[in-house]
């Protein structure tokens, strides 16, 4: 048996809590975070989950049926400033740990009991007690053997049904997977619960009952994996190597649709600040940069071109984009959003440079670094670019 005690770390309605990380005055309301006047409900606060706000419903019904409730614009950039921090966290508790989404990770626990002088809901305990003072928002924690248990035991330790901790040890495995739906399990989608219980598959209880065999020739080598790690044997192991991106891509709705060119500009070399700040962060150029309109009536137009030589500075890339932008732009024309995307992406930036070449790649990387650490220490946008300033409407 693979012994290994993992925890899964979950942000509360994270986009929602960051939110009123930076706006004291929201907390405790029926908050809503939302994808623009023409988008939907992403994110809900507590209260307003408990008013009926539905996930996913169109603004234009959640406002008119609450109107009570707190409607904020999607900023994802603030959700991955957040998402970073909460990670560095884990990381200088644990050395492995896997990001699984903006808002969750996977955290090995296992050999950190001396560190800490402490058992493991111990060190969920610590974790979480960090993250709320260092960052501002709540997050749930399951710890247990396994991934799938992990899982299981932090939707047990969510708001509303448990205090933020949940600890699944061995003793409690049978009892767990006796009570637990097998739809409940982390995996199993609507197709697949419908076949099981057409076997008569019911709970977890009934799927590790099976052999190995049985499930291999039914659901696959994930059935088979499926049972171990419910009987707590961690065979799905943290993954701490991070996959490099292929290409990077910025895009955002406007407040409502617009015209005018110096506004849409403005939207653009903020995308690709954020891009090349990305690009940056993961040690890559890239050759091609490719630029996105949308229309009022969700018509896109879409262009890309080629560098001379490879680019991740600000200055570079929105000399061509903006370019590009002026190429697909009419004036007759209200659009609702813009986007950039860099493709082609090289991290191994060797290439071969003319004396010229390589003074200016100096001085573009200097002025780069100089911008990501006072970014790092100030905040994101602390210092701007070219035709970028604060985001507001035309």
């Amino acid at each position: 048996m693979n012994k290994q005690t993992i925890a899964l770390v979950d942000c509360d309605s994270f986009f929602v809590s960051c939110e009123q990380a930076v706006d004291e005055t929201l907390k405790d309301k029926p908050v809503c975070v939302i994808s623009g006047h023409n988008g939907c409900v992403l994110a809900r606060s507590t209260q307003a989950k408990e008013m009926g706000v539905k996930m996913g419903m169109p603004y234009f019904m959640a406002i008119k049926e609450f109107p009570q409730a707190i409607y904020v614009d999607v900023n994802h950039q603030l959700y991955k400033d957040f998402s970073r921090k909460v990670m560095k966290i884990l990381r200088d508790f644990s050395p492995t740990v896997e990001v699984y989404s903006i808002d969750e990770a996977f955290v090995n626990l296992s050999g950190l009991k001396k560190l800490y002088n402490k058992n493991p809901l111990g060190i969920a305990k610590l974790i979480r007690e960090k993250i709320k003072e260092d960052v501002g928002i709540d997050v749930s924690i399951g710890v247990s053997k396994s991934k799938v248990l992990a899982k299981l035991a932090c939707e047990m330790a969510k708001p509303k049904v448990g205090n933020g901790i949940c600890l699944i040890g061995q003793a409690k495995i049978p009892k767990i997977l006796k009570t637990t739906k097998i739809q409940a399990t982390w995996g199993i989608g609507k197709n697949t619960t419908l076949a099981l219980n057409r076997w008569g598959i019911m709970t977890c209880e009934d799927l590790v009952t099976k052999p190995d065999d049985w499930l291999k020739t039914r659901i696959g080598k994930r059935g088979v994996e499926l049972r171990h790690e419910l009987l707590g044997e961690s065979i799905d192991k943290i993954k701490t190597k991070r996959r490099l991106p292929k290409s990077i891509q910025n895009t955002r709705s406007f407040p409502k649709p617009t015209d005018n060119l110096d506004y849409i500009k403005n939207a653009l070399n903020i995308h690709i600040h954020n891009s090349c700040t990305k690009l940056r962060h993961f040690k890559g150029k890239c050759k091609t940069v490719g630029v996105m309109l949308k229309t009022k009536d969700f018509i896109v137009y879409y262009d890309k071109e080629n560098f001379k030589d490879l680019a991740n500075f600000e200055l570079e890339i929105s000399r061509l984009a903006l370019k590009i932008l002026e190429k697909l732009y009419n004036r007759n024309v209200l659009y609702r959003s813009c986007g950039v995307t860099l493709e082609n992406i090289d991290y191994n930036t060797e290439s071969q440079l003319n004396l010229f070449e390589e003074a200016k790649g100096e001085k573009f990387s200097k002025l780069a670094g100089a911008i990501d650490k006072l970014e790092e220490k100030f905040g994101r946008n602390v210092v701007r670019t070219g035709f970028t300033e604060a985001s507001k409407e035309a």
